[in-house]
């Protein structure tokens, strides 16, 4: 007999847990988001409360709970992800700008009535706007100590304790003192004290020190107060900290226990007054525990941006060389799967999963390889207008002849991190396939060979990737390009390009994904996806503007059997026929005969 209750079940039952864990705590309904107390995109197994509270496994989002409803509010990645992980009996699926948690508050919460959140989870800013709504309709929202999820979660998982390791200056570029020194130097120009970090990837950069916490991202649980004189204090487990971190750290970094981070900012000396906080990591914890020491009047936070974000953005000449290096590999590791894929897919014995499995095998042959970046997304036709699919042995679909797969993979490696995606046809591509493949392709060349005015964001370029498709009426919802780590997070600010409103200017240094997209619910999805740096374009006579362009990095094949070629002008086949020569030449010395043969043919010069 089973005994395992079926989701659903399991999901009631946990949503009566927690309403009665609310009215035991006094208020009337309860915030629950993805992120943990760092904000961060990937968090460990203890901090899943949304994933254990809903099922809903996607990487951002936000459920609402009152006493006799709840809601789930998820972005464009995620509308149809989340109808399938989460209980519609349950939940009310809300689109998370279209129909923001401001909005759904107001229409569901009576005057006087207490909605309870976790400080840690929450920063000021994203609480600022359902505060003011709150007080609006006469409510409000409650801060309490205990998380309210961790009161009713059996079994929850403990914080993880992997070991931390240095991260060498061969591959950083520059030392961690050296590091904390041009930050101290930003600090003192903007008369700051002293930086609470919270930002796992910031404190991993800054300390030259690479972990195991988190699933995908090499991050330690950490946090961290650098000095305006470059001296720090990590907040860190000890047992994750060895002899020899200890000393790559040096004199000027103190230890203190991860759990003692508040008893230190109680303690924090008379001089520092003003301690800035980062607005997107910093939580309302934070933000409450350092404006509460020196007394009356309180400490000044500034809450601004974490000044590694910039740095770290913008990346070493060593560590772009490294990112070119960690994408040759990558590149040669592809190409054999997308070789090995163009014989084994049309037997129709592979299933998403075991594709998967079977690229993560040739990156794994690199000897820099230290695992995926993020959970490969391999979607077989309707699955693959699933923006962030994960395949499961419940959900994956076995891989046939004339279908459409997307491959969206990505690798970590001891010199860069990888994001790519691939959609190819296994068999024979529709018409209609065909057209909107090559519509997307078409955005993804005018964004990447565009030049640009120095000072330019990412969002005054995002039309440029989605014009083809907007010309018959199409459309994705979802950005364009993100930034990316070297041996960090696959995903990386402060740059972006998007709709959705962005002041970062693109600079020298900065790697972003160029991913339009078009999906067809239930039927296929398409992406294409290589990551660009962006570096100094030569300046044309008479130029009066310093111009930017993007050097792309990703090399791998792009299926020709997807093309329409007669929708494609000679400009663009221009494009495509260099990538594919630089592809081929870069990459036939790195495969086998077998792949260097299927190589060559699918990268054939498109006339």
């Amino acid at each position: 007999m089973d005994t395992v209750p079926p989701p659903s079940i399991a999901a009631a039952e946990r949503l009566s847990a927690l309403r009665a864990a609310c009215v035991t705590a006094g208020v009337d309904g309860y915030l629950v988001p993805h992120g943990d107390e760092h904000q961060g995109e990937y968090a460990a197994p203890y901090a899943e409360r949304l994933k254990w509270l809903t099922g809903f496994a996607g990487s951002a989002g936000l459920a609402v709970v009152l006493g006799d409803r709840a809601a789930i509010f998820v972005d464009g990645r995620y509308t149809l992800q989340v109808r399938d992980q989460v209980d519609g009996a349950l939940y009310q699926y809300r689109h998370l700008i279209e129909e923001p948690a401001t909005a759904w508050l107001t229409q569901n919460v009576g005057s006087g009535r207490k909605i309870g959140f976790d400080p840690r989870l929450h920063t000021p800013g994203g609480l600022a706007r359902l505060e003011e709504v709150a007080a609006k309709i006469g409510a409000a929202l409650t801060p309490l100590v205990d998380n309210l999820i961790d009161r009713v979660w059996t079994g929850q998982p403990p914080r993880p304790l992997a070991p931390v390791v240095v991260y060498p200056e061969k591959f950083a570029g520059r030392s961690s003192a050296e590091k904390r020194a041009l930050i101290a130097k930003v600090l003192k120009g903007e008369g700051i004290n002293a930086f609470f970090l919270t930002a796992l990837d910031s404190i991993a950069w800054l300390f030259n020190i690479r972990g195991g916490d988190v699933e995908f991202s090499p991050l330690t649980y950490a946090y961290a107060v650098l000095f305006a004189d470059g001296k720090a204090v990590l907040f860190i487990d000890s047992a994750k900290v060895s002899a020899e971190v200890i000393a790559h750290l040096g004199p000027d970094v103190r230890l203190a226990p991860y759990d003692g981070v508040e008893q230190e900012i109680d303690a924090l000396d008379k001089s520092v007054a003003i301690v800035g906080l980062d607005r997107d990591t910093g939580s309302r914890w934070a933000y409450d525990r350092l404006s509460a020491g020196l007394g009356v009047g309180g400490r000044k936070v500034r809450v601004t941006a974490d000044p590694c974000t910039a740095l770290k953005a913008c990346k070493h000449p060593t560590e772009l060389q490294g990112v070119r290096d960690a994408h040759v590999r990558d590149g040669a590791a592809l190409t054999r799967f997308l070789a090995w894929l163009s014989s084994e897919g049309p037997k129709g014995q592979l299933t998403e999963i075991t594709a998967a499995e079977r690229l993560e095998k040739f990156r794994g042959e690199s000897n820099t390889f230290r695992g995926a970046s993020f959970a490969t997304i391999a979607g077989a036709a309707g699955n693959g207008a699933i923006v962030h699919y994960r395949a499961s042995p419940k959900t994956a679909a076995r891989i046939k002849p004339d279908m459409v797969l997307l491959l969206d993979s990505g690798g970590q490696y001891l010199d860069g991190t990888t994001d790519v995606t691939r959609t190819v046809a296994i068999g024979q591509a529709t018409p209609e396939q065909r057209n909107r493949f090559t519509l997307v392709l078409k955005g993804h060349i005018a964004l990447a060979s565009a030049r640009f005015v120095k000072g330019t964001t990412g969002g005054q370029l995002d039309a440029l990737a989605r014009h083809a498709l907007w010309q018959e009426g199409l459309d994705y919802d979802h950005g364009t390009g993100h930034g990316v780590g070297t041996y960090l997070g696959v995903h990386e600010g402060p740059h972006r390009i998007s709709k959705v409103g962005n002041t970062v200017a693109l600079e020298p240094g900065m790697v972003v994904s160029v991913e339009p997209g078009y999906y067809k619910t239930g039927e296929f999805g398409i992406r294409i996806e290589n990551l660009v740096a962006v570096r100094e374009a030569p300046q044309p006579p008479g130029a009066e503007k310093a111009l930017l362009e993007f050097e792309t990095l990703t090399l791998a094949p792009i299926d020709l059997n997807m093309i329409e070629g007669a929708l494609m002008t000679d400009a663009e086949k221009t494009w495509l026929n260099g990538y594919h020569a630089r592809v081929r030449e870069t990459l036939a010395p790195l495969v086998d005969a077998e792949t260097k043969a299927w190589l060559a043919t699918a990268t054939r010069a498109v006339v």
